[in-house]
């Protein structure tokens, strides 16, 4: 009903409707939180932290009116790429300096607080990452031949300027190029690599660099004070560890913590909130899991992993903080000038210096490359906790087992009888088990001029082998269990997975090789082992008889878990690498 219509009557509470008769209009919505990353923003070059190098070399070519047209930003997220661009883009038009440009602009102008409120006509900002195509430059291109409306220089702002096409790339080179006397172009990106060199080197480039931890730290005591708030310089320090040297990080893990205090959104933060906010462990008992595993206690450290783990512990973190320490108990052994690092305890300190004199360099390298090998695993395992305790149990184990140089001159201290090289049996030289492995069934040849000499089921593979055709050799090695070989017939038992066509292949190569028509019959009798069963027997004993060399079992002893691979004759193995490079295939039968 309108208030005009007769009857009508306010309702109950209220006289008349609001601010229609005069009474006093609906209050204002409450202003919008603004996160402190927004709220400190640096506006001038005296409030941008960390850029020491970039804010010296404008102040000189603002001062000397070398002002270059064009600007490119590079850094990791957070440093301060667009903000230098704004305060570069205030430096340009502001009025309240003398009427030029200038690297201290006043904030208070016209041109100042529109640059500042993103409302100025002659200060573009693009984001490429969602304009990147030929069009939006072409709009830019248009744009820059006409004179700023109301300030100085016109300047185009291109954030994330990597995302562009190559045709927008390519679009924007001219005019980059030779740009109007008014405008100027500021680039940010954080993937410098995927800029065109063309675009590159008509701009001036500056790295803007991670803040360090103690100025970082600094920083963000400063904004916890003018917040009403105090953090304990424990919780600053995982803070500024945590951001990596990005000044937003920190501020939006500054904003974060400031809701645990107390009162309206300030007070006191704990170092213990604040590992329990951002996840992590607690530095001692990271301490404790890192000793217990250097000492080889794998119990212990078992029992640490899965308390962190109730208490909401990621397995994963727990690996990379692991990770984190080795590396830093490493630089504080060779570099004594890493405990200098603002974001460590006195008693992080004093731990770390004394897990570093304990400490070979060798056992850190070994548990290092464990651990990052290990990270990998349990990123993809499907149970983190499991791929996490079987990583410890690795490391805990290996914690035991001598370095290689501990090795040698454990082995070097042997009596000079038991250094000797191992010996494969009391055979004398040019015999031994492998040049008996097969005996000749026939113990006399009977050569054919027509082919190669075929006196033995040896030859016939060697004539394989000589063919090169490594499939054939190998299931005359494997599916071949020999009952009577002659010149002219064979007899044989193939065994389970044989290939239908093995003797058929078999006569239609002797009958090649030998001008002549070779008998192959397949029977069901035993016969012999394969060769490649004849061969595996010899090896183990070869294998076992190597056991037996005190020099040989020394370094089994000295390495638990350790096995024989190979057991080689050196002149033998020198000669199959000199064949090596004209494609020489070794006769497994022969002694290596």
């Amino acid at each position: 009903m309108d208030p005009s219509d007769e009857g009508w009557a306010p309702p109950p509470g209220q006289t008349e409707e609001p601010g229609l008769f005069g009474d006093a209009p609906p209050a204002k919505p409450a202003e919008a939180y603004r996160v402190l990353a927004r709220k400190y923003r640096p506006q001038t070059f005296d409030q941008l932290i960390g850029q020491d190098a970039m804010v010296r070399t404008l102040r000189n070519a603002f001062a000397t009116g070398r002002i270059a047209h064009g600007f490119i930003l590079t850094g990791v997220r957070g440093v301060g790429k667009t903000t230098t661009a704004r305060i570069i883009a205030k430096g340009l038009n502001c009025e309240g300096r003398g009427g030029k440009p200038t690297v201290d602009p006043c904030g208070v102008c016209e041109p100042c607080r529109g640059i500042a409120e993103s409302r100025s006509m002659d200060v573009l900002e693009m984001d490429a990452a969602s304009r990147t195509g030929i069009d939006d430059i072409r709009e830019i291109i248009e744009g820059a031949r006409y004179a700023p409306a109301a300030t100085r220089y016109k300047v185009y702002i291109i954030d994330e300027v990597h995302m562009l096409s190559k045709a927008a790339f390519n679009g924007l080179l001219k005019t980059l190029e030779e740009p109007p006397p008014h405008v100027v172009f500021i680039f940010a990106t954080t993937e410098i690599r995927k800029v065109p060199v063309t675009v590159l080197s008509r701009c001036q480039r500056f790295d803007l660099r991670r803040v360090e931890a103690a100025t970082l730290i600094g920083h963000l005591a400063g904004i916890a004070e003018k917040e009403g708030a105090t953090l304990e310089r424990g919780a600053l320090a995982l803070i500024a560890r945590a951001a990596e040297g990005s000044v937003r990080d920190a501020l939006s893990l500054l904003d974060q913590a400031l809701s645990l205090g107390t009162g309206q959104g300030a007070g006191s933060v704990s170092e213990a909130q604040m590992r329990d906010m951002l996840g992590l462990i607690d530095r001692v008992r990271l301490f404790d899991l890192f000793d217990a595993l250097m000492t080889g206690r794998t119990p212990e450290a078992l029992r640490e992993l899965a308390a962190q783990y109730e208490v909401g512990a990621d397995p994963l973190v727990v690996l990379q903080d692991l990770l984190a320490l080795t590396h830093w108990v490493t630089r504080l052994k060779l570099v004594p000038e890493a405990a200098e690092d603002a974001t460590a305890s006195e008693e992080d300190i004093a731990r770390g210096r004394a897990q570093a004199a304990q400490l070979p360099i060798n056992v850190l390298s070994r548990a290092f490359t464990l651990l990052l090998k290990g990270i990998g695993e349990v990123q993809g395992a499907p149970d983190s906790l499991a791929a996490t305790e079987m990583v410890l149990i690795k490391l805990a184990f290996a914690a035991g087992l001598p370095t290689p140089d501990e090795a040698m001159r454990a082995l070097k201290s042997l009596p000079p009888g038991e250094s000797g090289r191992p010996q494969t049996g009391g055979a004398p030289s040019g015999s031994g088990p492998a040049m008996s492995a097969m005996p000749a069934l026939r113990a006399e040849p009977q050569p054919d001029p027509a082919g190669p000499v075929l006196a033995r089921f040896e030859d016939v593979v060697a004539q394989v082998r000589a063919e090169r055709d490594v499939l054939f050799m190998t299931q005359l090695e494997n599916y071949v269990h020999l009952v009577r070989f002659e010149p002219g017939f064979i007899e044989f038992r193939p065994a389970e997975g044989a290939p239908m066509d093995l003797a058929g292949k078999l006569t239609d190569r002797l009958q090649r090789w030998s001008g002549r028509r070779w008998g192959v019959s397949l029977v069901q009798v035993e016969g012999r082992p394969t060769l490649a069963a004849e061969r595996k027997r010899l090896e183990e004993e070869r294998r076992a008889d190597a056991r037996q060399h005190p020099t040989v079992a020394a370094i089994l002893a000295a390495f638990p878990g350790a096995s024989i691979t190979a057991i080689r004759d050196l002149d033998s193995a020198q000669a199959a690498t000199d064949d090596a490079g004209e494609g020489f295939i070794p006769d497994p039968d022969e002694e290596e």
